[in-house]
């Protein structure tokens, strides 16, 4: 059993297809999607229909929940990149994206979008290791910083597979992770046509500070 963990998409078409095509190479038996569909990158109905076609399992993010819900960011850059998807996501989109739960559990491993003290916000750097006596799960897996990483204590492995659609490790192609049965776990990455999303931002008339750092895998404004 394979099972490929993306997270962090934000709208990135031309990265979430490139990773698809990825693990469509690899016999893939699974893909959970761990959140962040929607946010900074304009072409989110092409990535909700990819996700929803597929029949991808997926958590519900803190852009997804900025999204459907009347919630202003404290950034000024999301709070334009949410406003402006809000007026072009097509309303089953919408309607799938509400049924989105905070949490995935399978028998061995544990999977959201945050954290396990807060599923949409908890931002993990450096994971808790001690909330595992009360879960009983052996692997963890969660986005939302955006970096790639792997930390292990005894038995019990947490992973970040990145970010698809903004990497922000220096690194600007598209993250994921491959998890086996096994417990084996691979951190990919994958170029993309960088270029394109560039490209439809700026035809949609979205700031370039926002779609320019792409080209070298850093945070907004670093």
């Amino acid at each position: 059993m394979k099972t490929a963990v993306i997270s962090d998409i934000h709208g990135n078409y031309p990265a979430l297809r490139a990773v698809l095509a990825d693990v469509d190479k690899r016999n893939i038996n699974q893909v959970v999607c761990l959140g962040d569909i929607c946010g900074y990158y304009c072409m989110v109905n092409q990535c909700i229909d990819e996700i929803r076609d597929r029949n991808i399992v997926s958590l519900m993010g803190n852009h997804d929940y900025y999204l459907l819900n009347r919630v202003t960011c404290a950034s000024k850059t999301v709070k334009i990149c949410i406003d402006y998807q809000k007026e072009i996501i097509t309303e089953k989109n919408r309607k799938w994206m509400s049924g989105l739960p905070q949490k995935y559990d399978t028998e061995k491993a544990s999977f959201r979008h945050g954290g396990w003290h807060d599923a949409i916000e908890e931002r993990i750097e450096y994971f808790d290791f001690e909330i595992v006596n009360g879960l009983a799960k052996q692997y963890f897996f969660s986005g939302h910083t955006h970096i790639q990483q792997i930390q292990k204590e005894q038995d019990v492995t947490y992973c970040n597979p990145g970010s698809v659609g903004q990497p922000r490790d220096h690194d600007p192609r598209a993250a994921y992770a491959i998890f086996e049965s096994d417990g084996k776990i691979e951190l990919k990455r994958v170029p993309y046509d960088i270029d394109r999303i560039v490209y439809e931002m700026k035809k949609n008339g979205l700031g370039d500070w926002i779609a320019n750092v792409l080209y070298s895998g850093k945070r907004i404004g670093e």
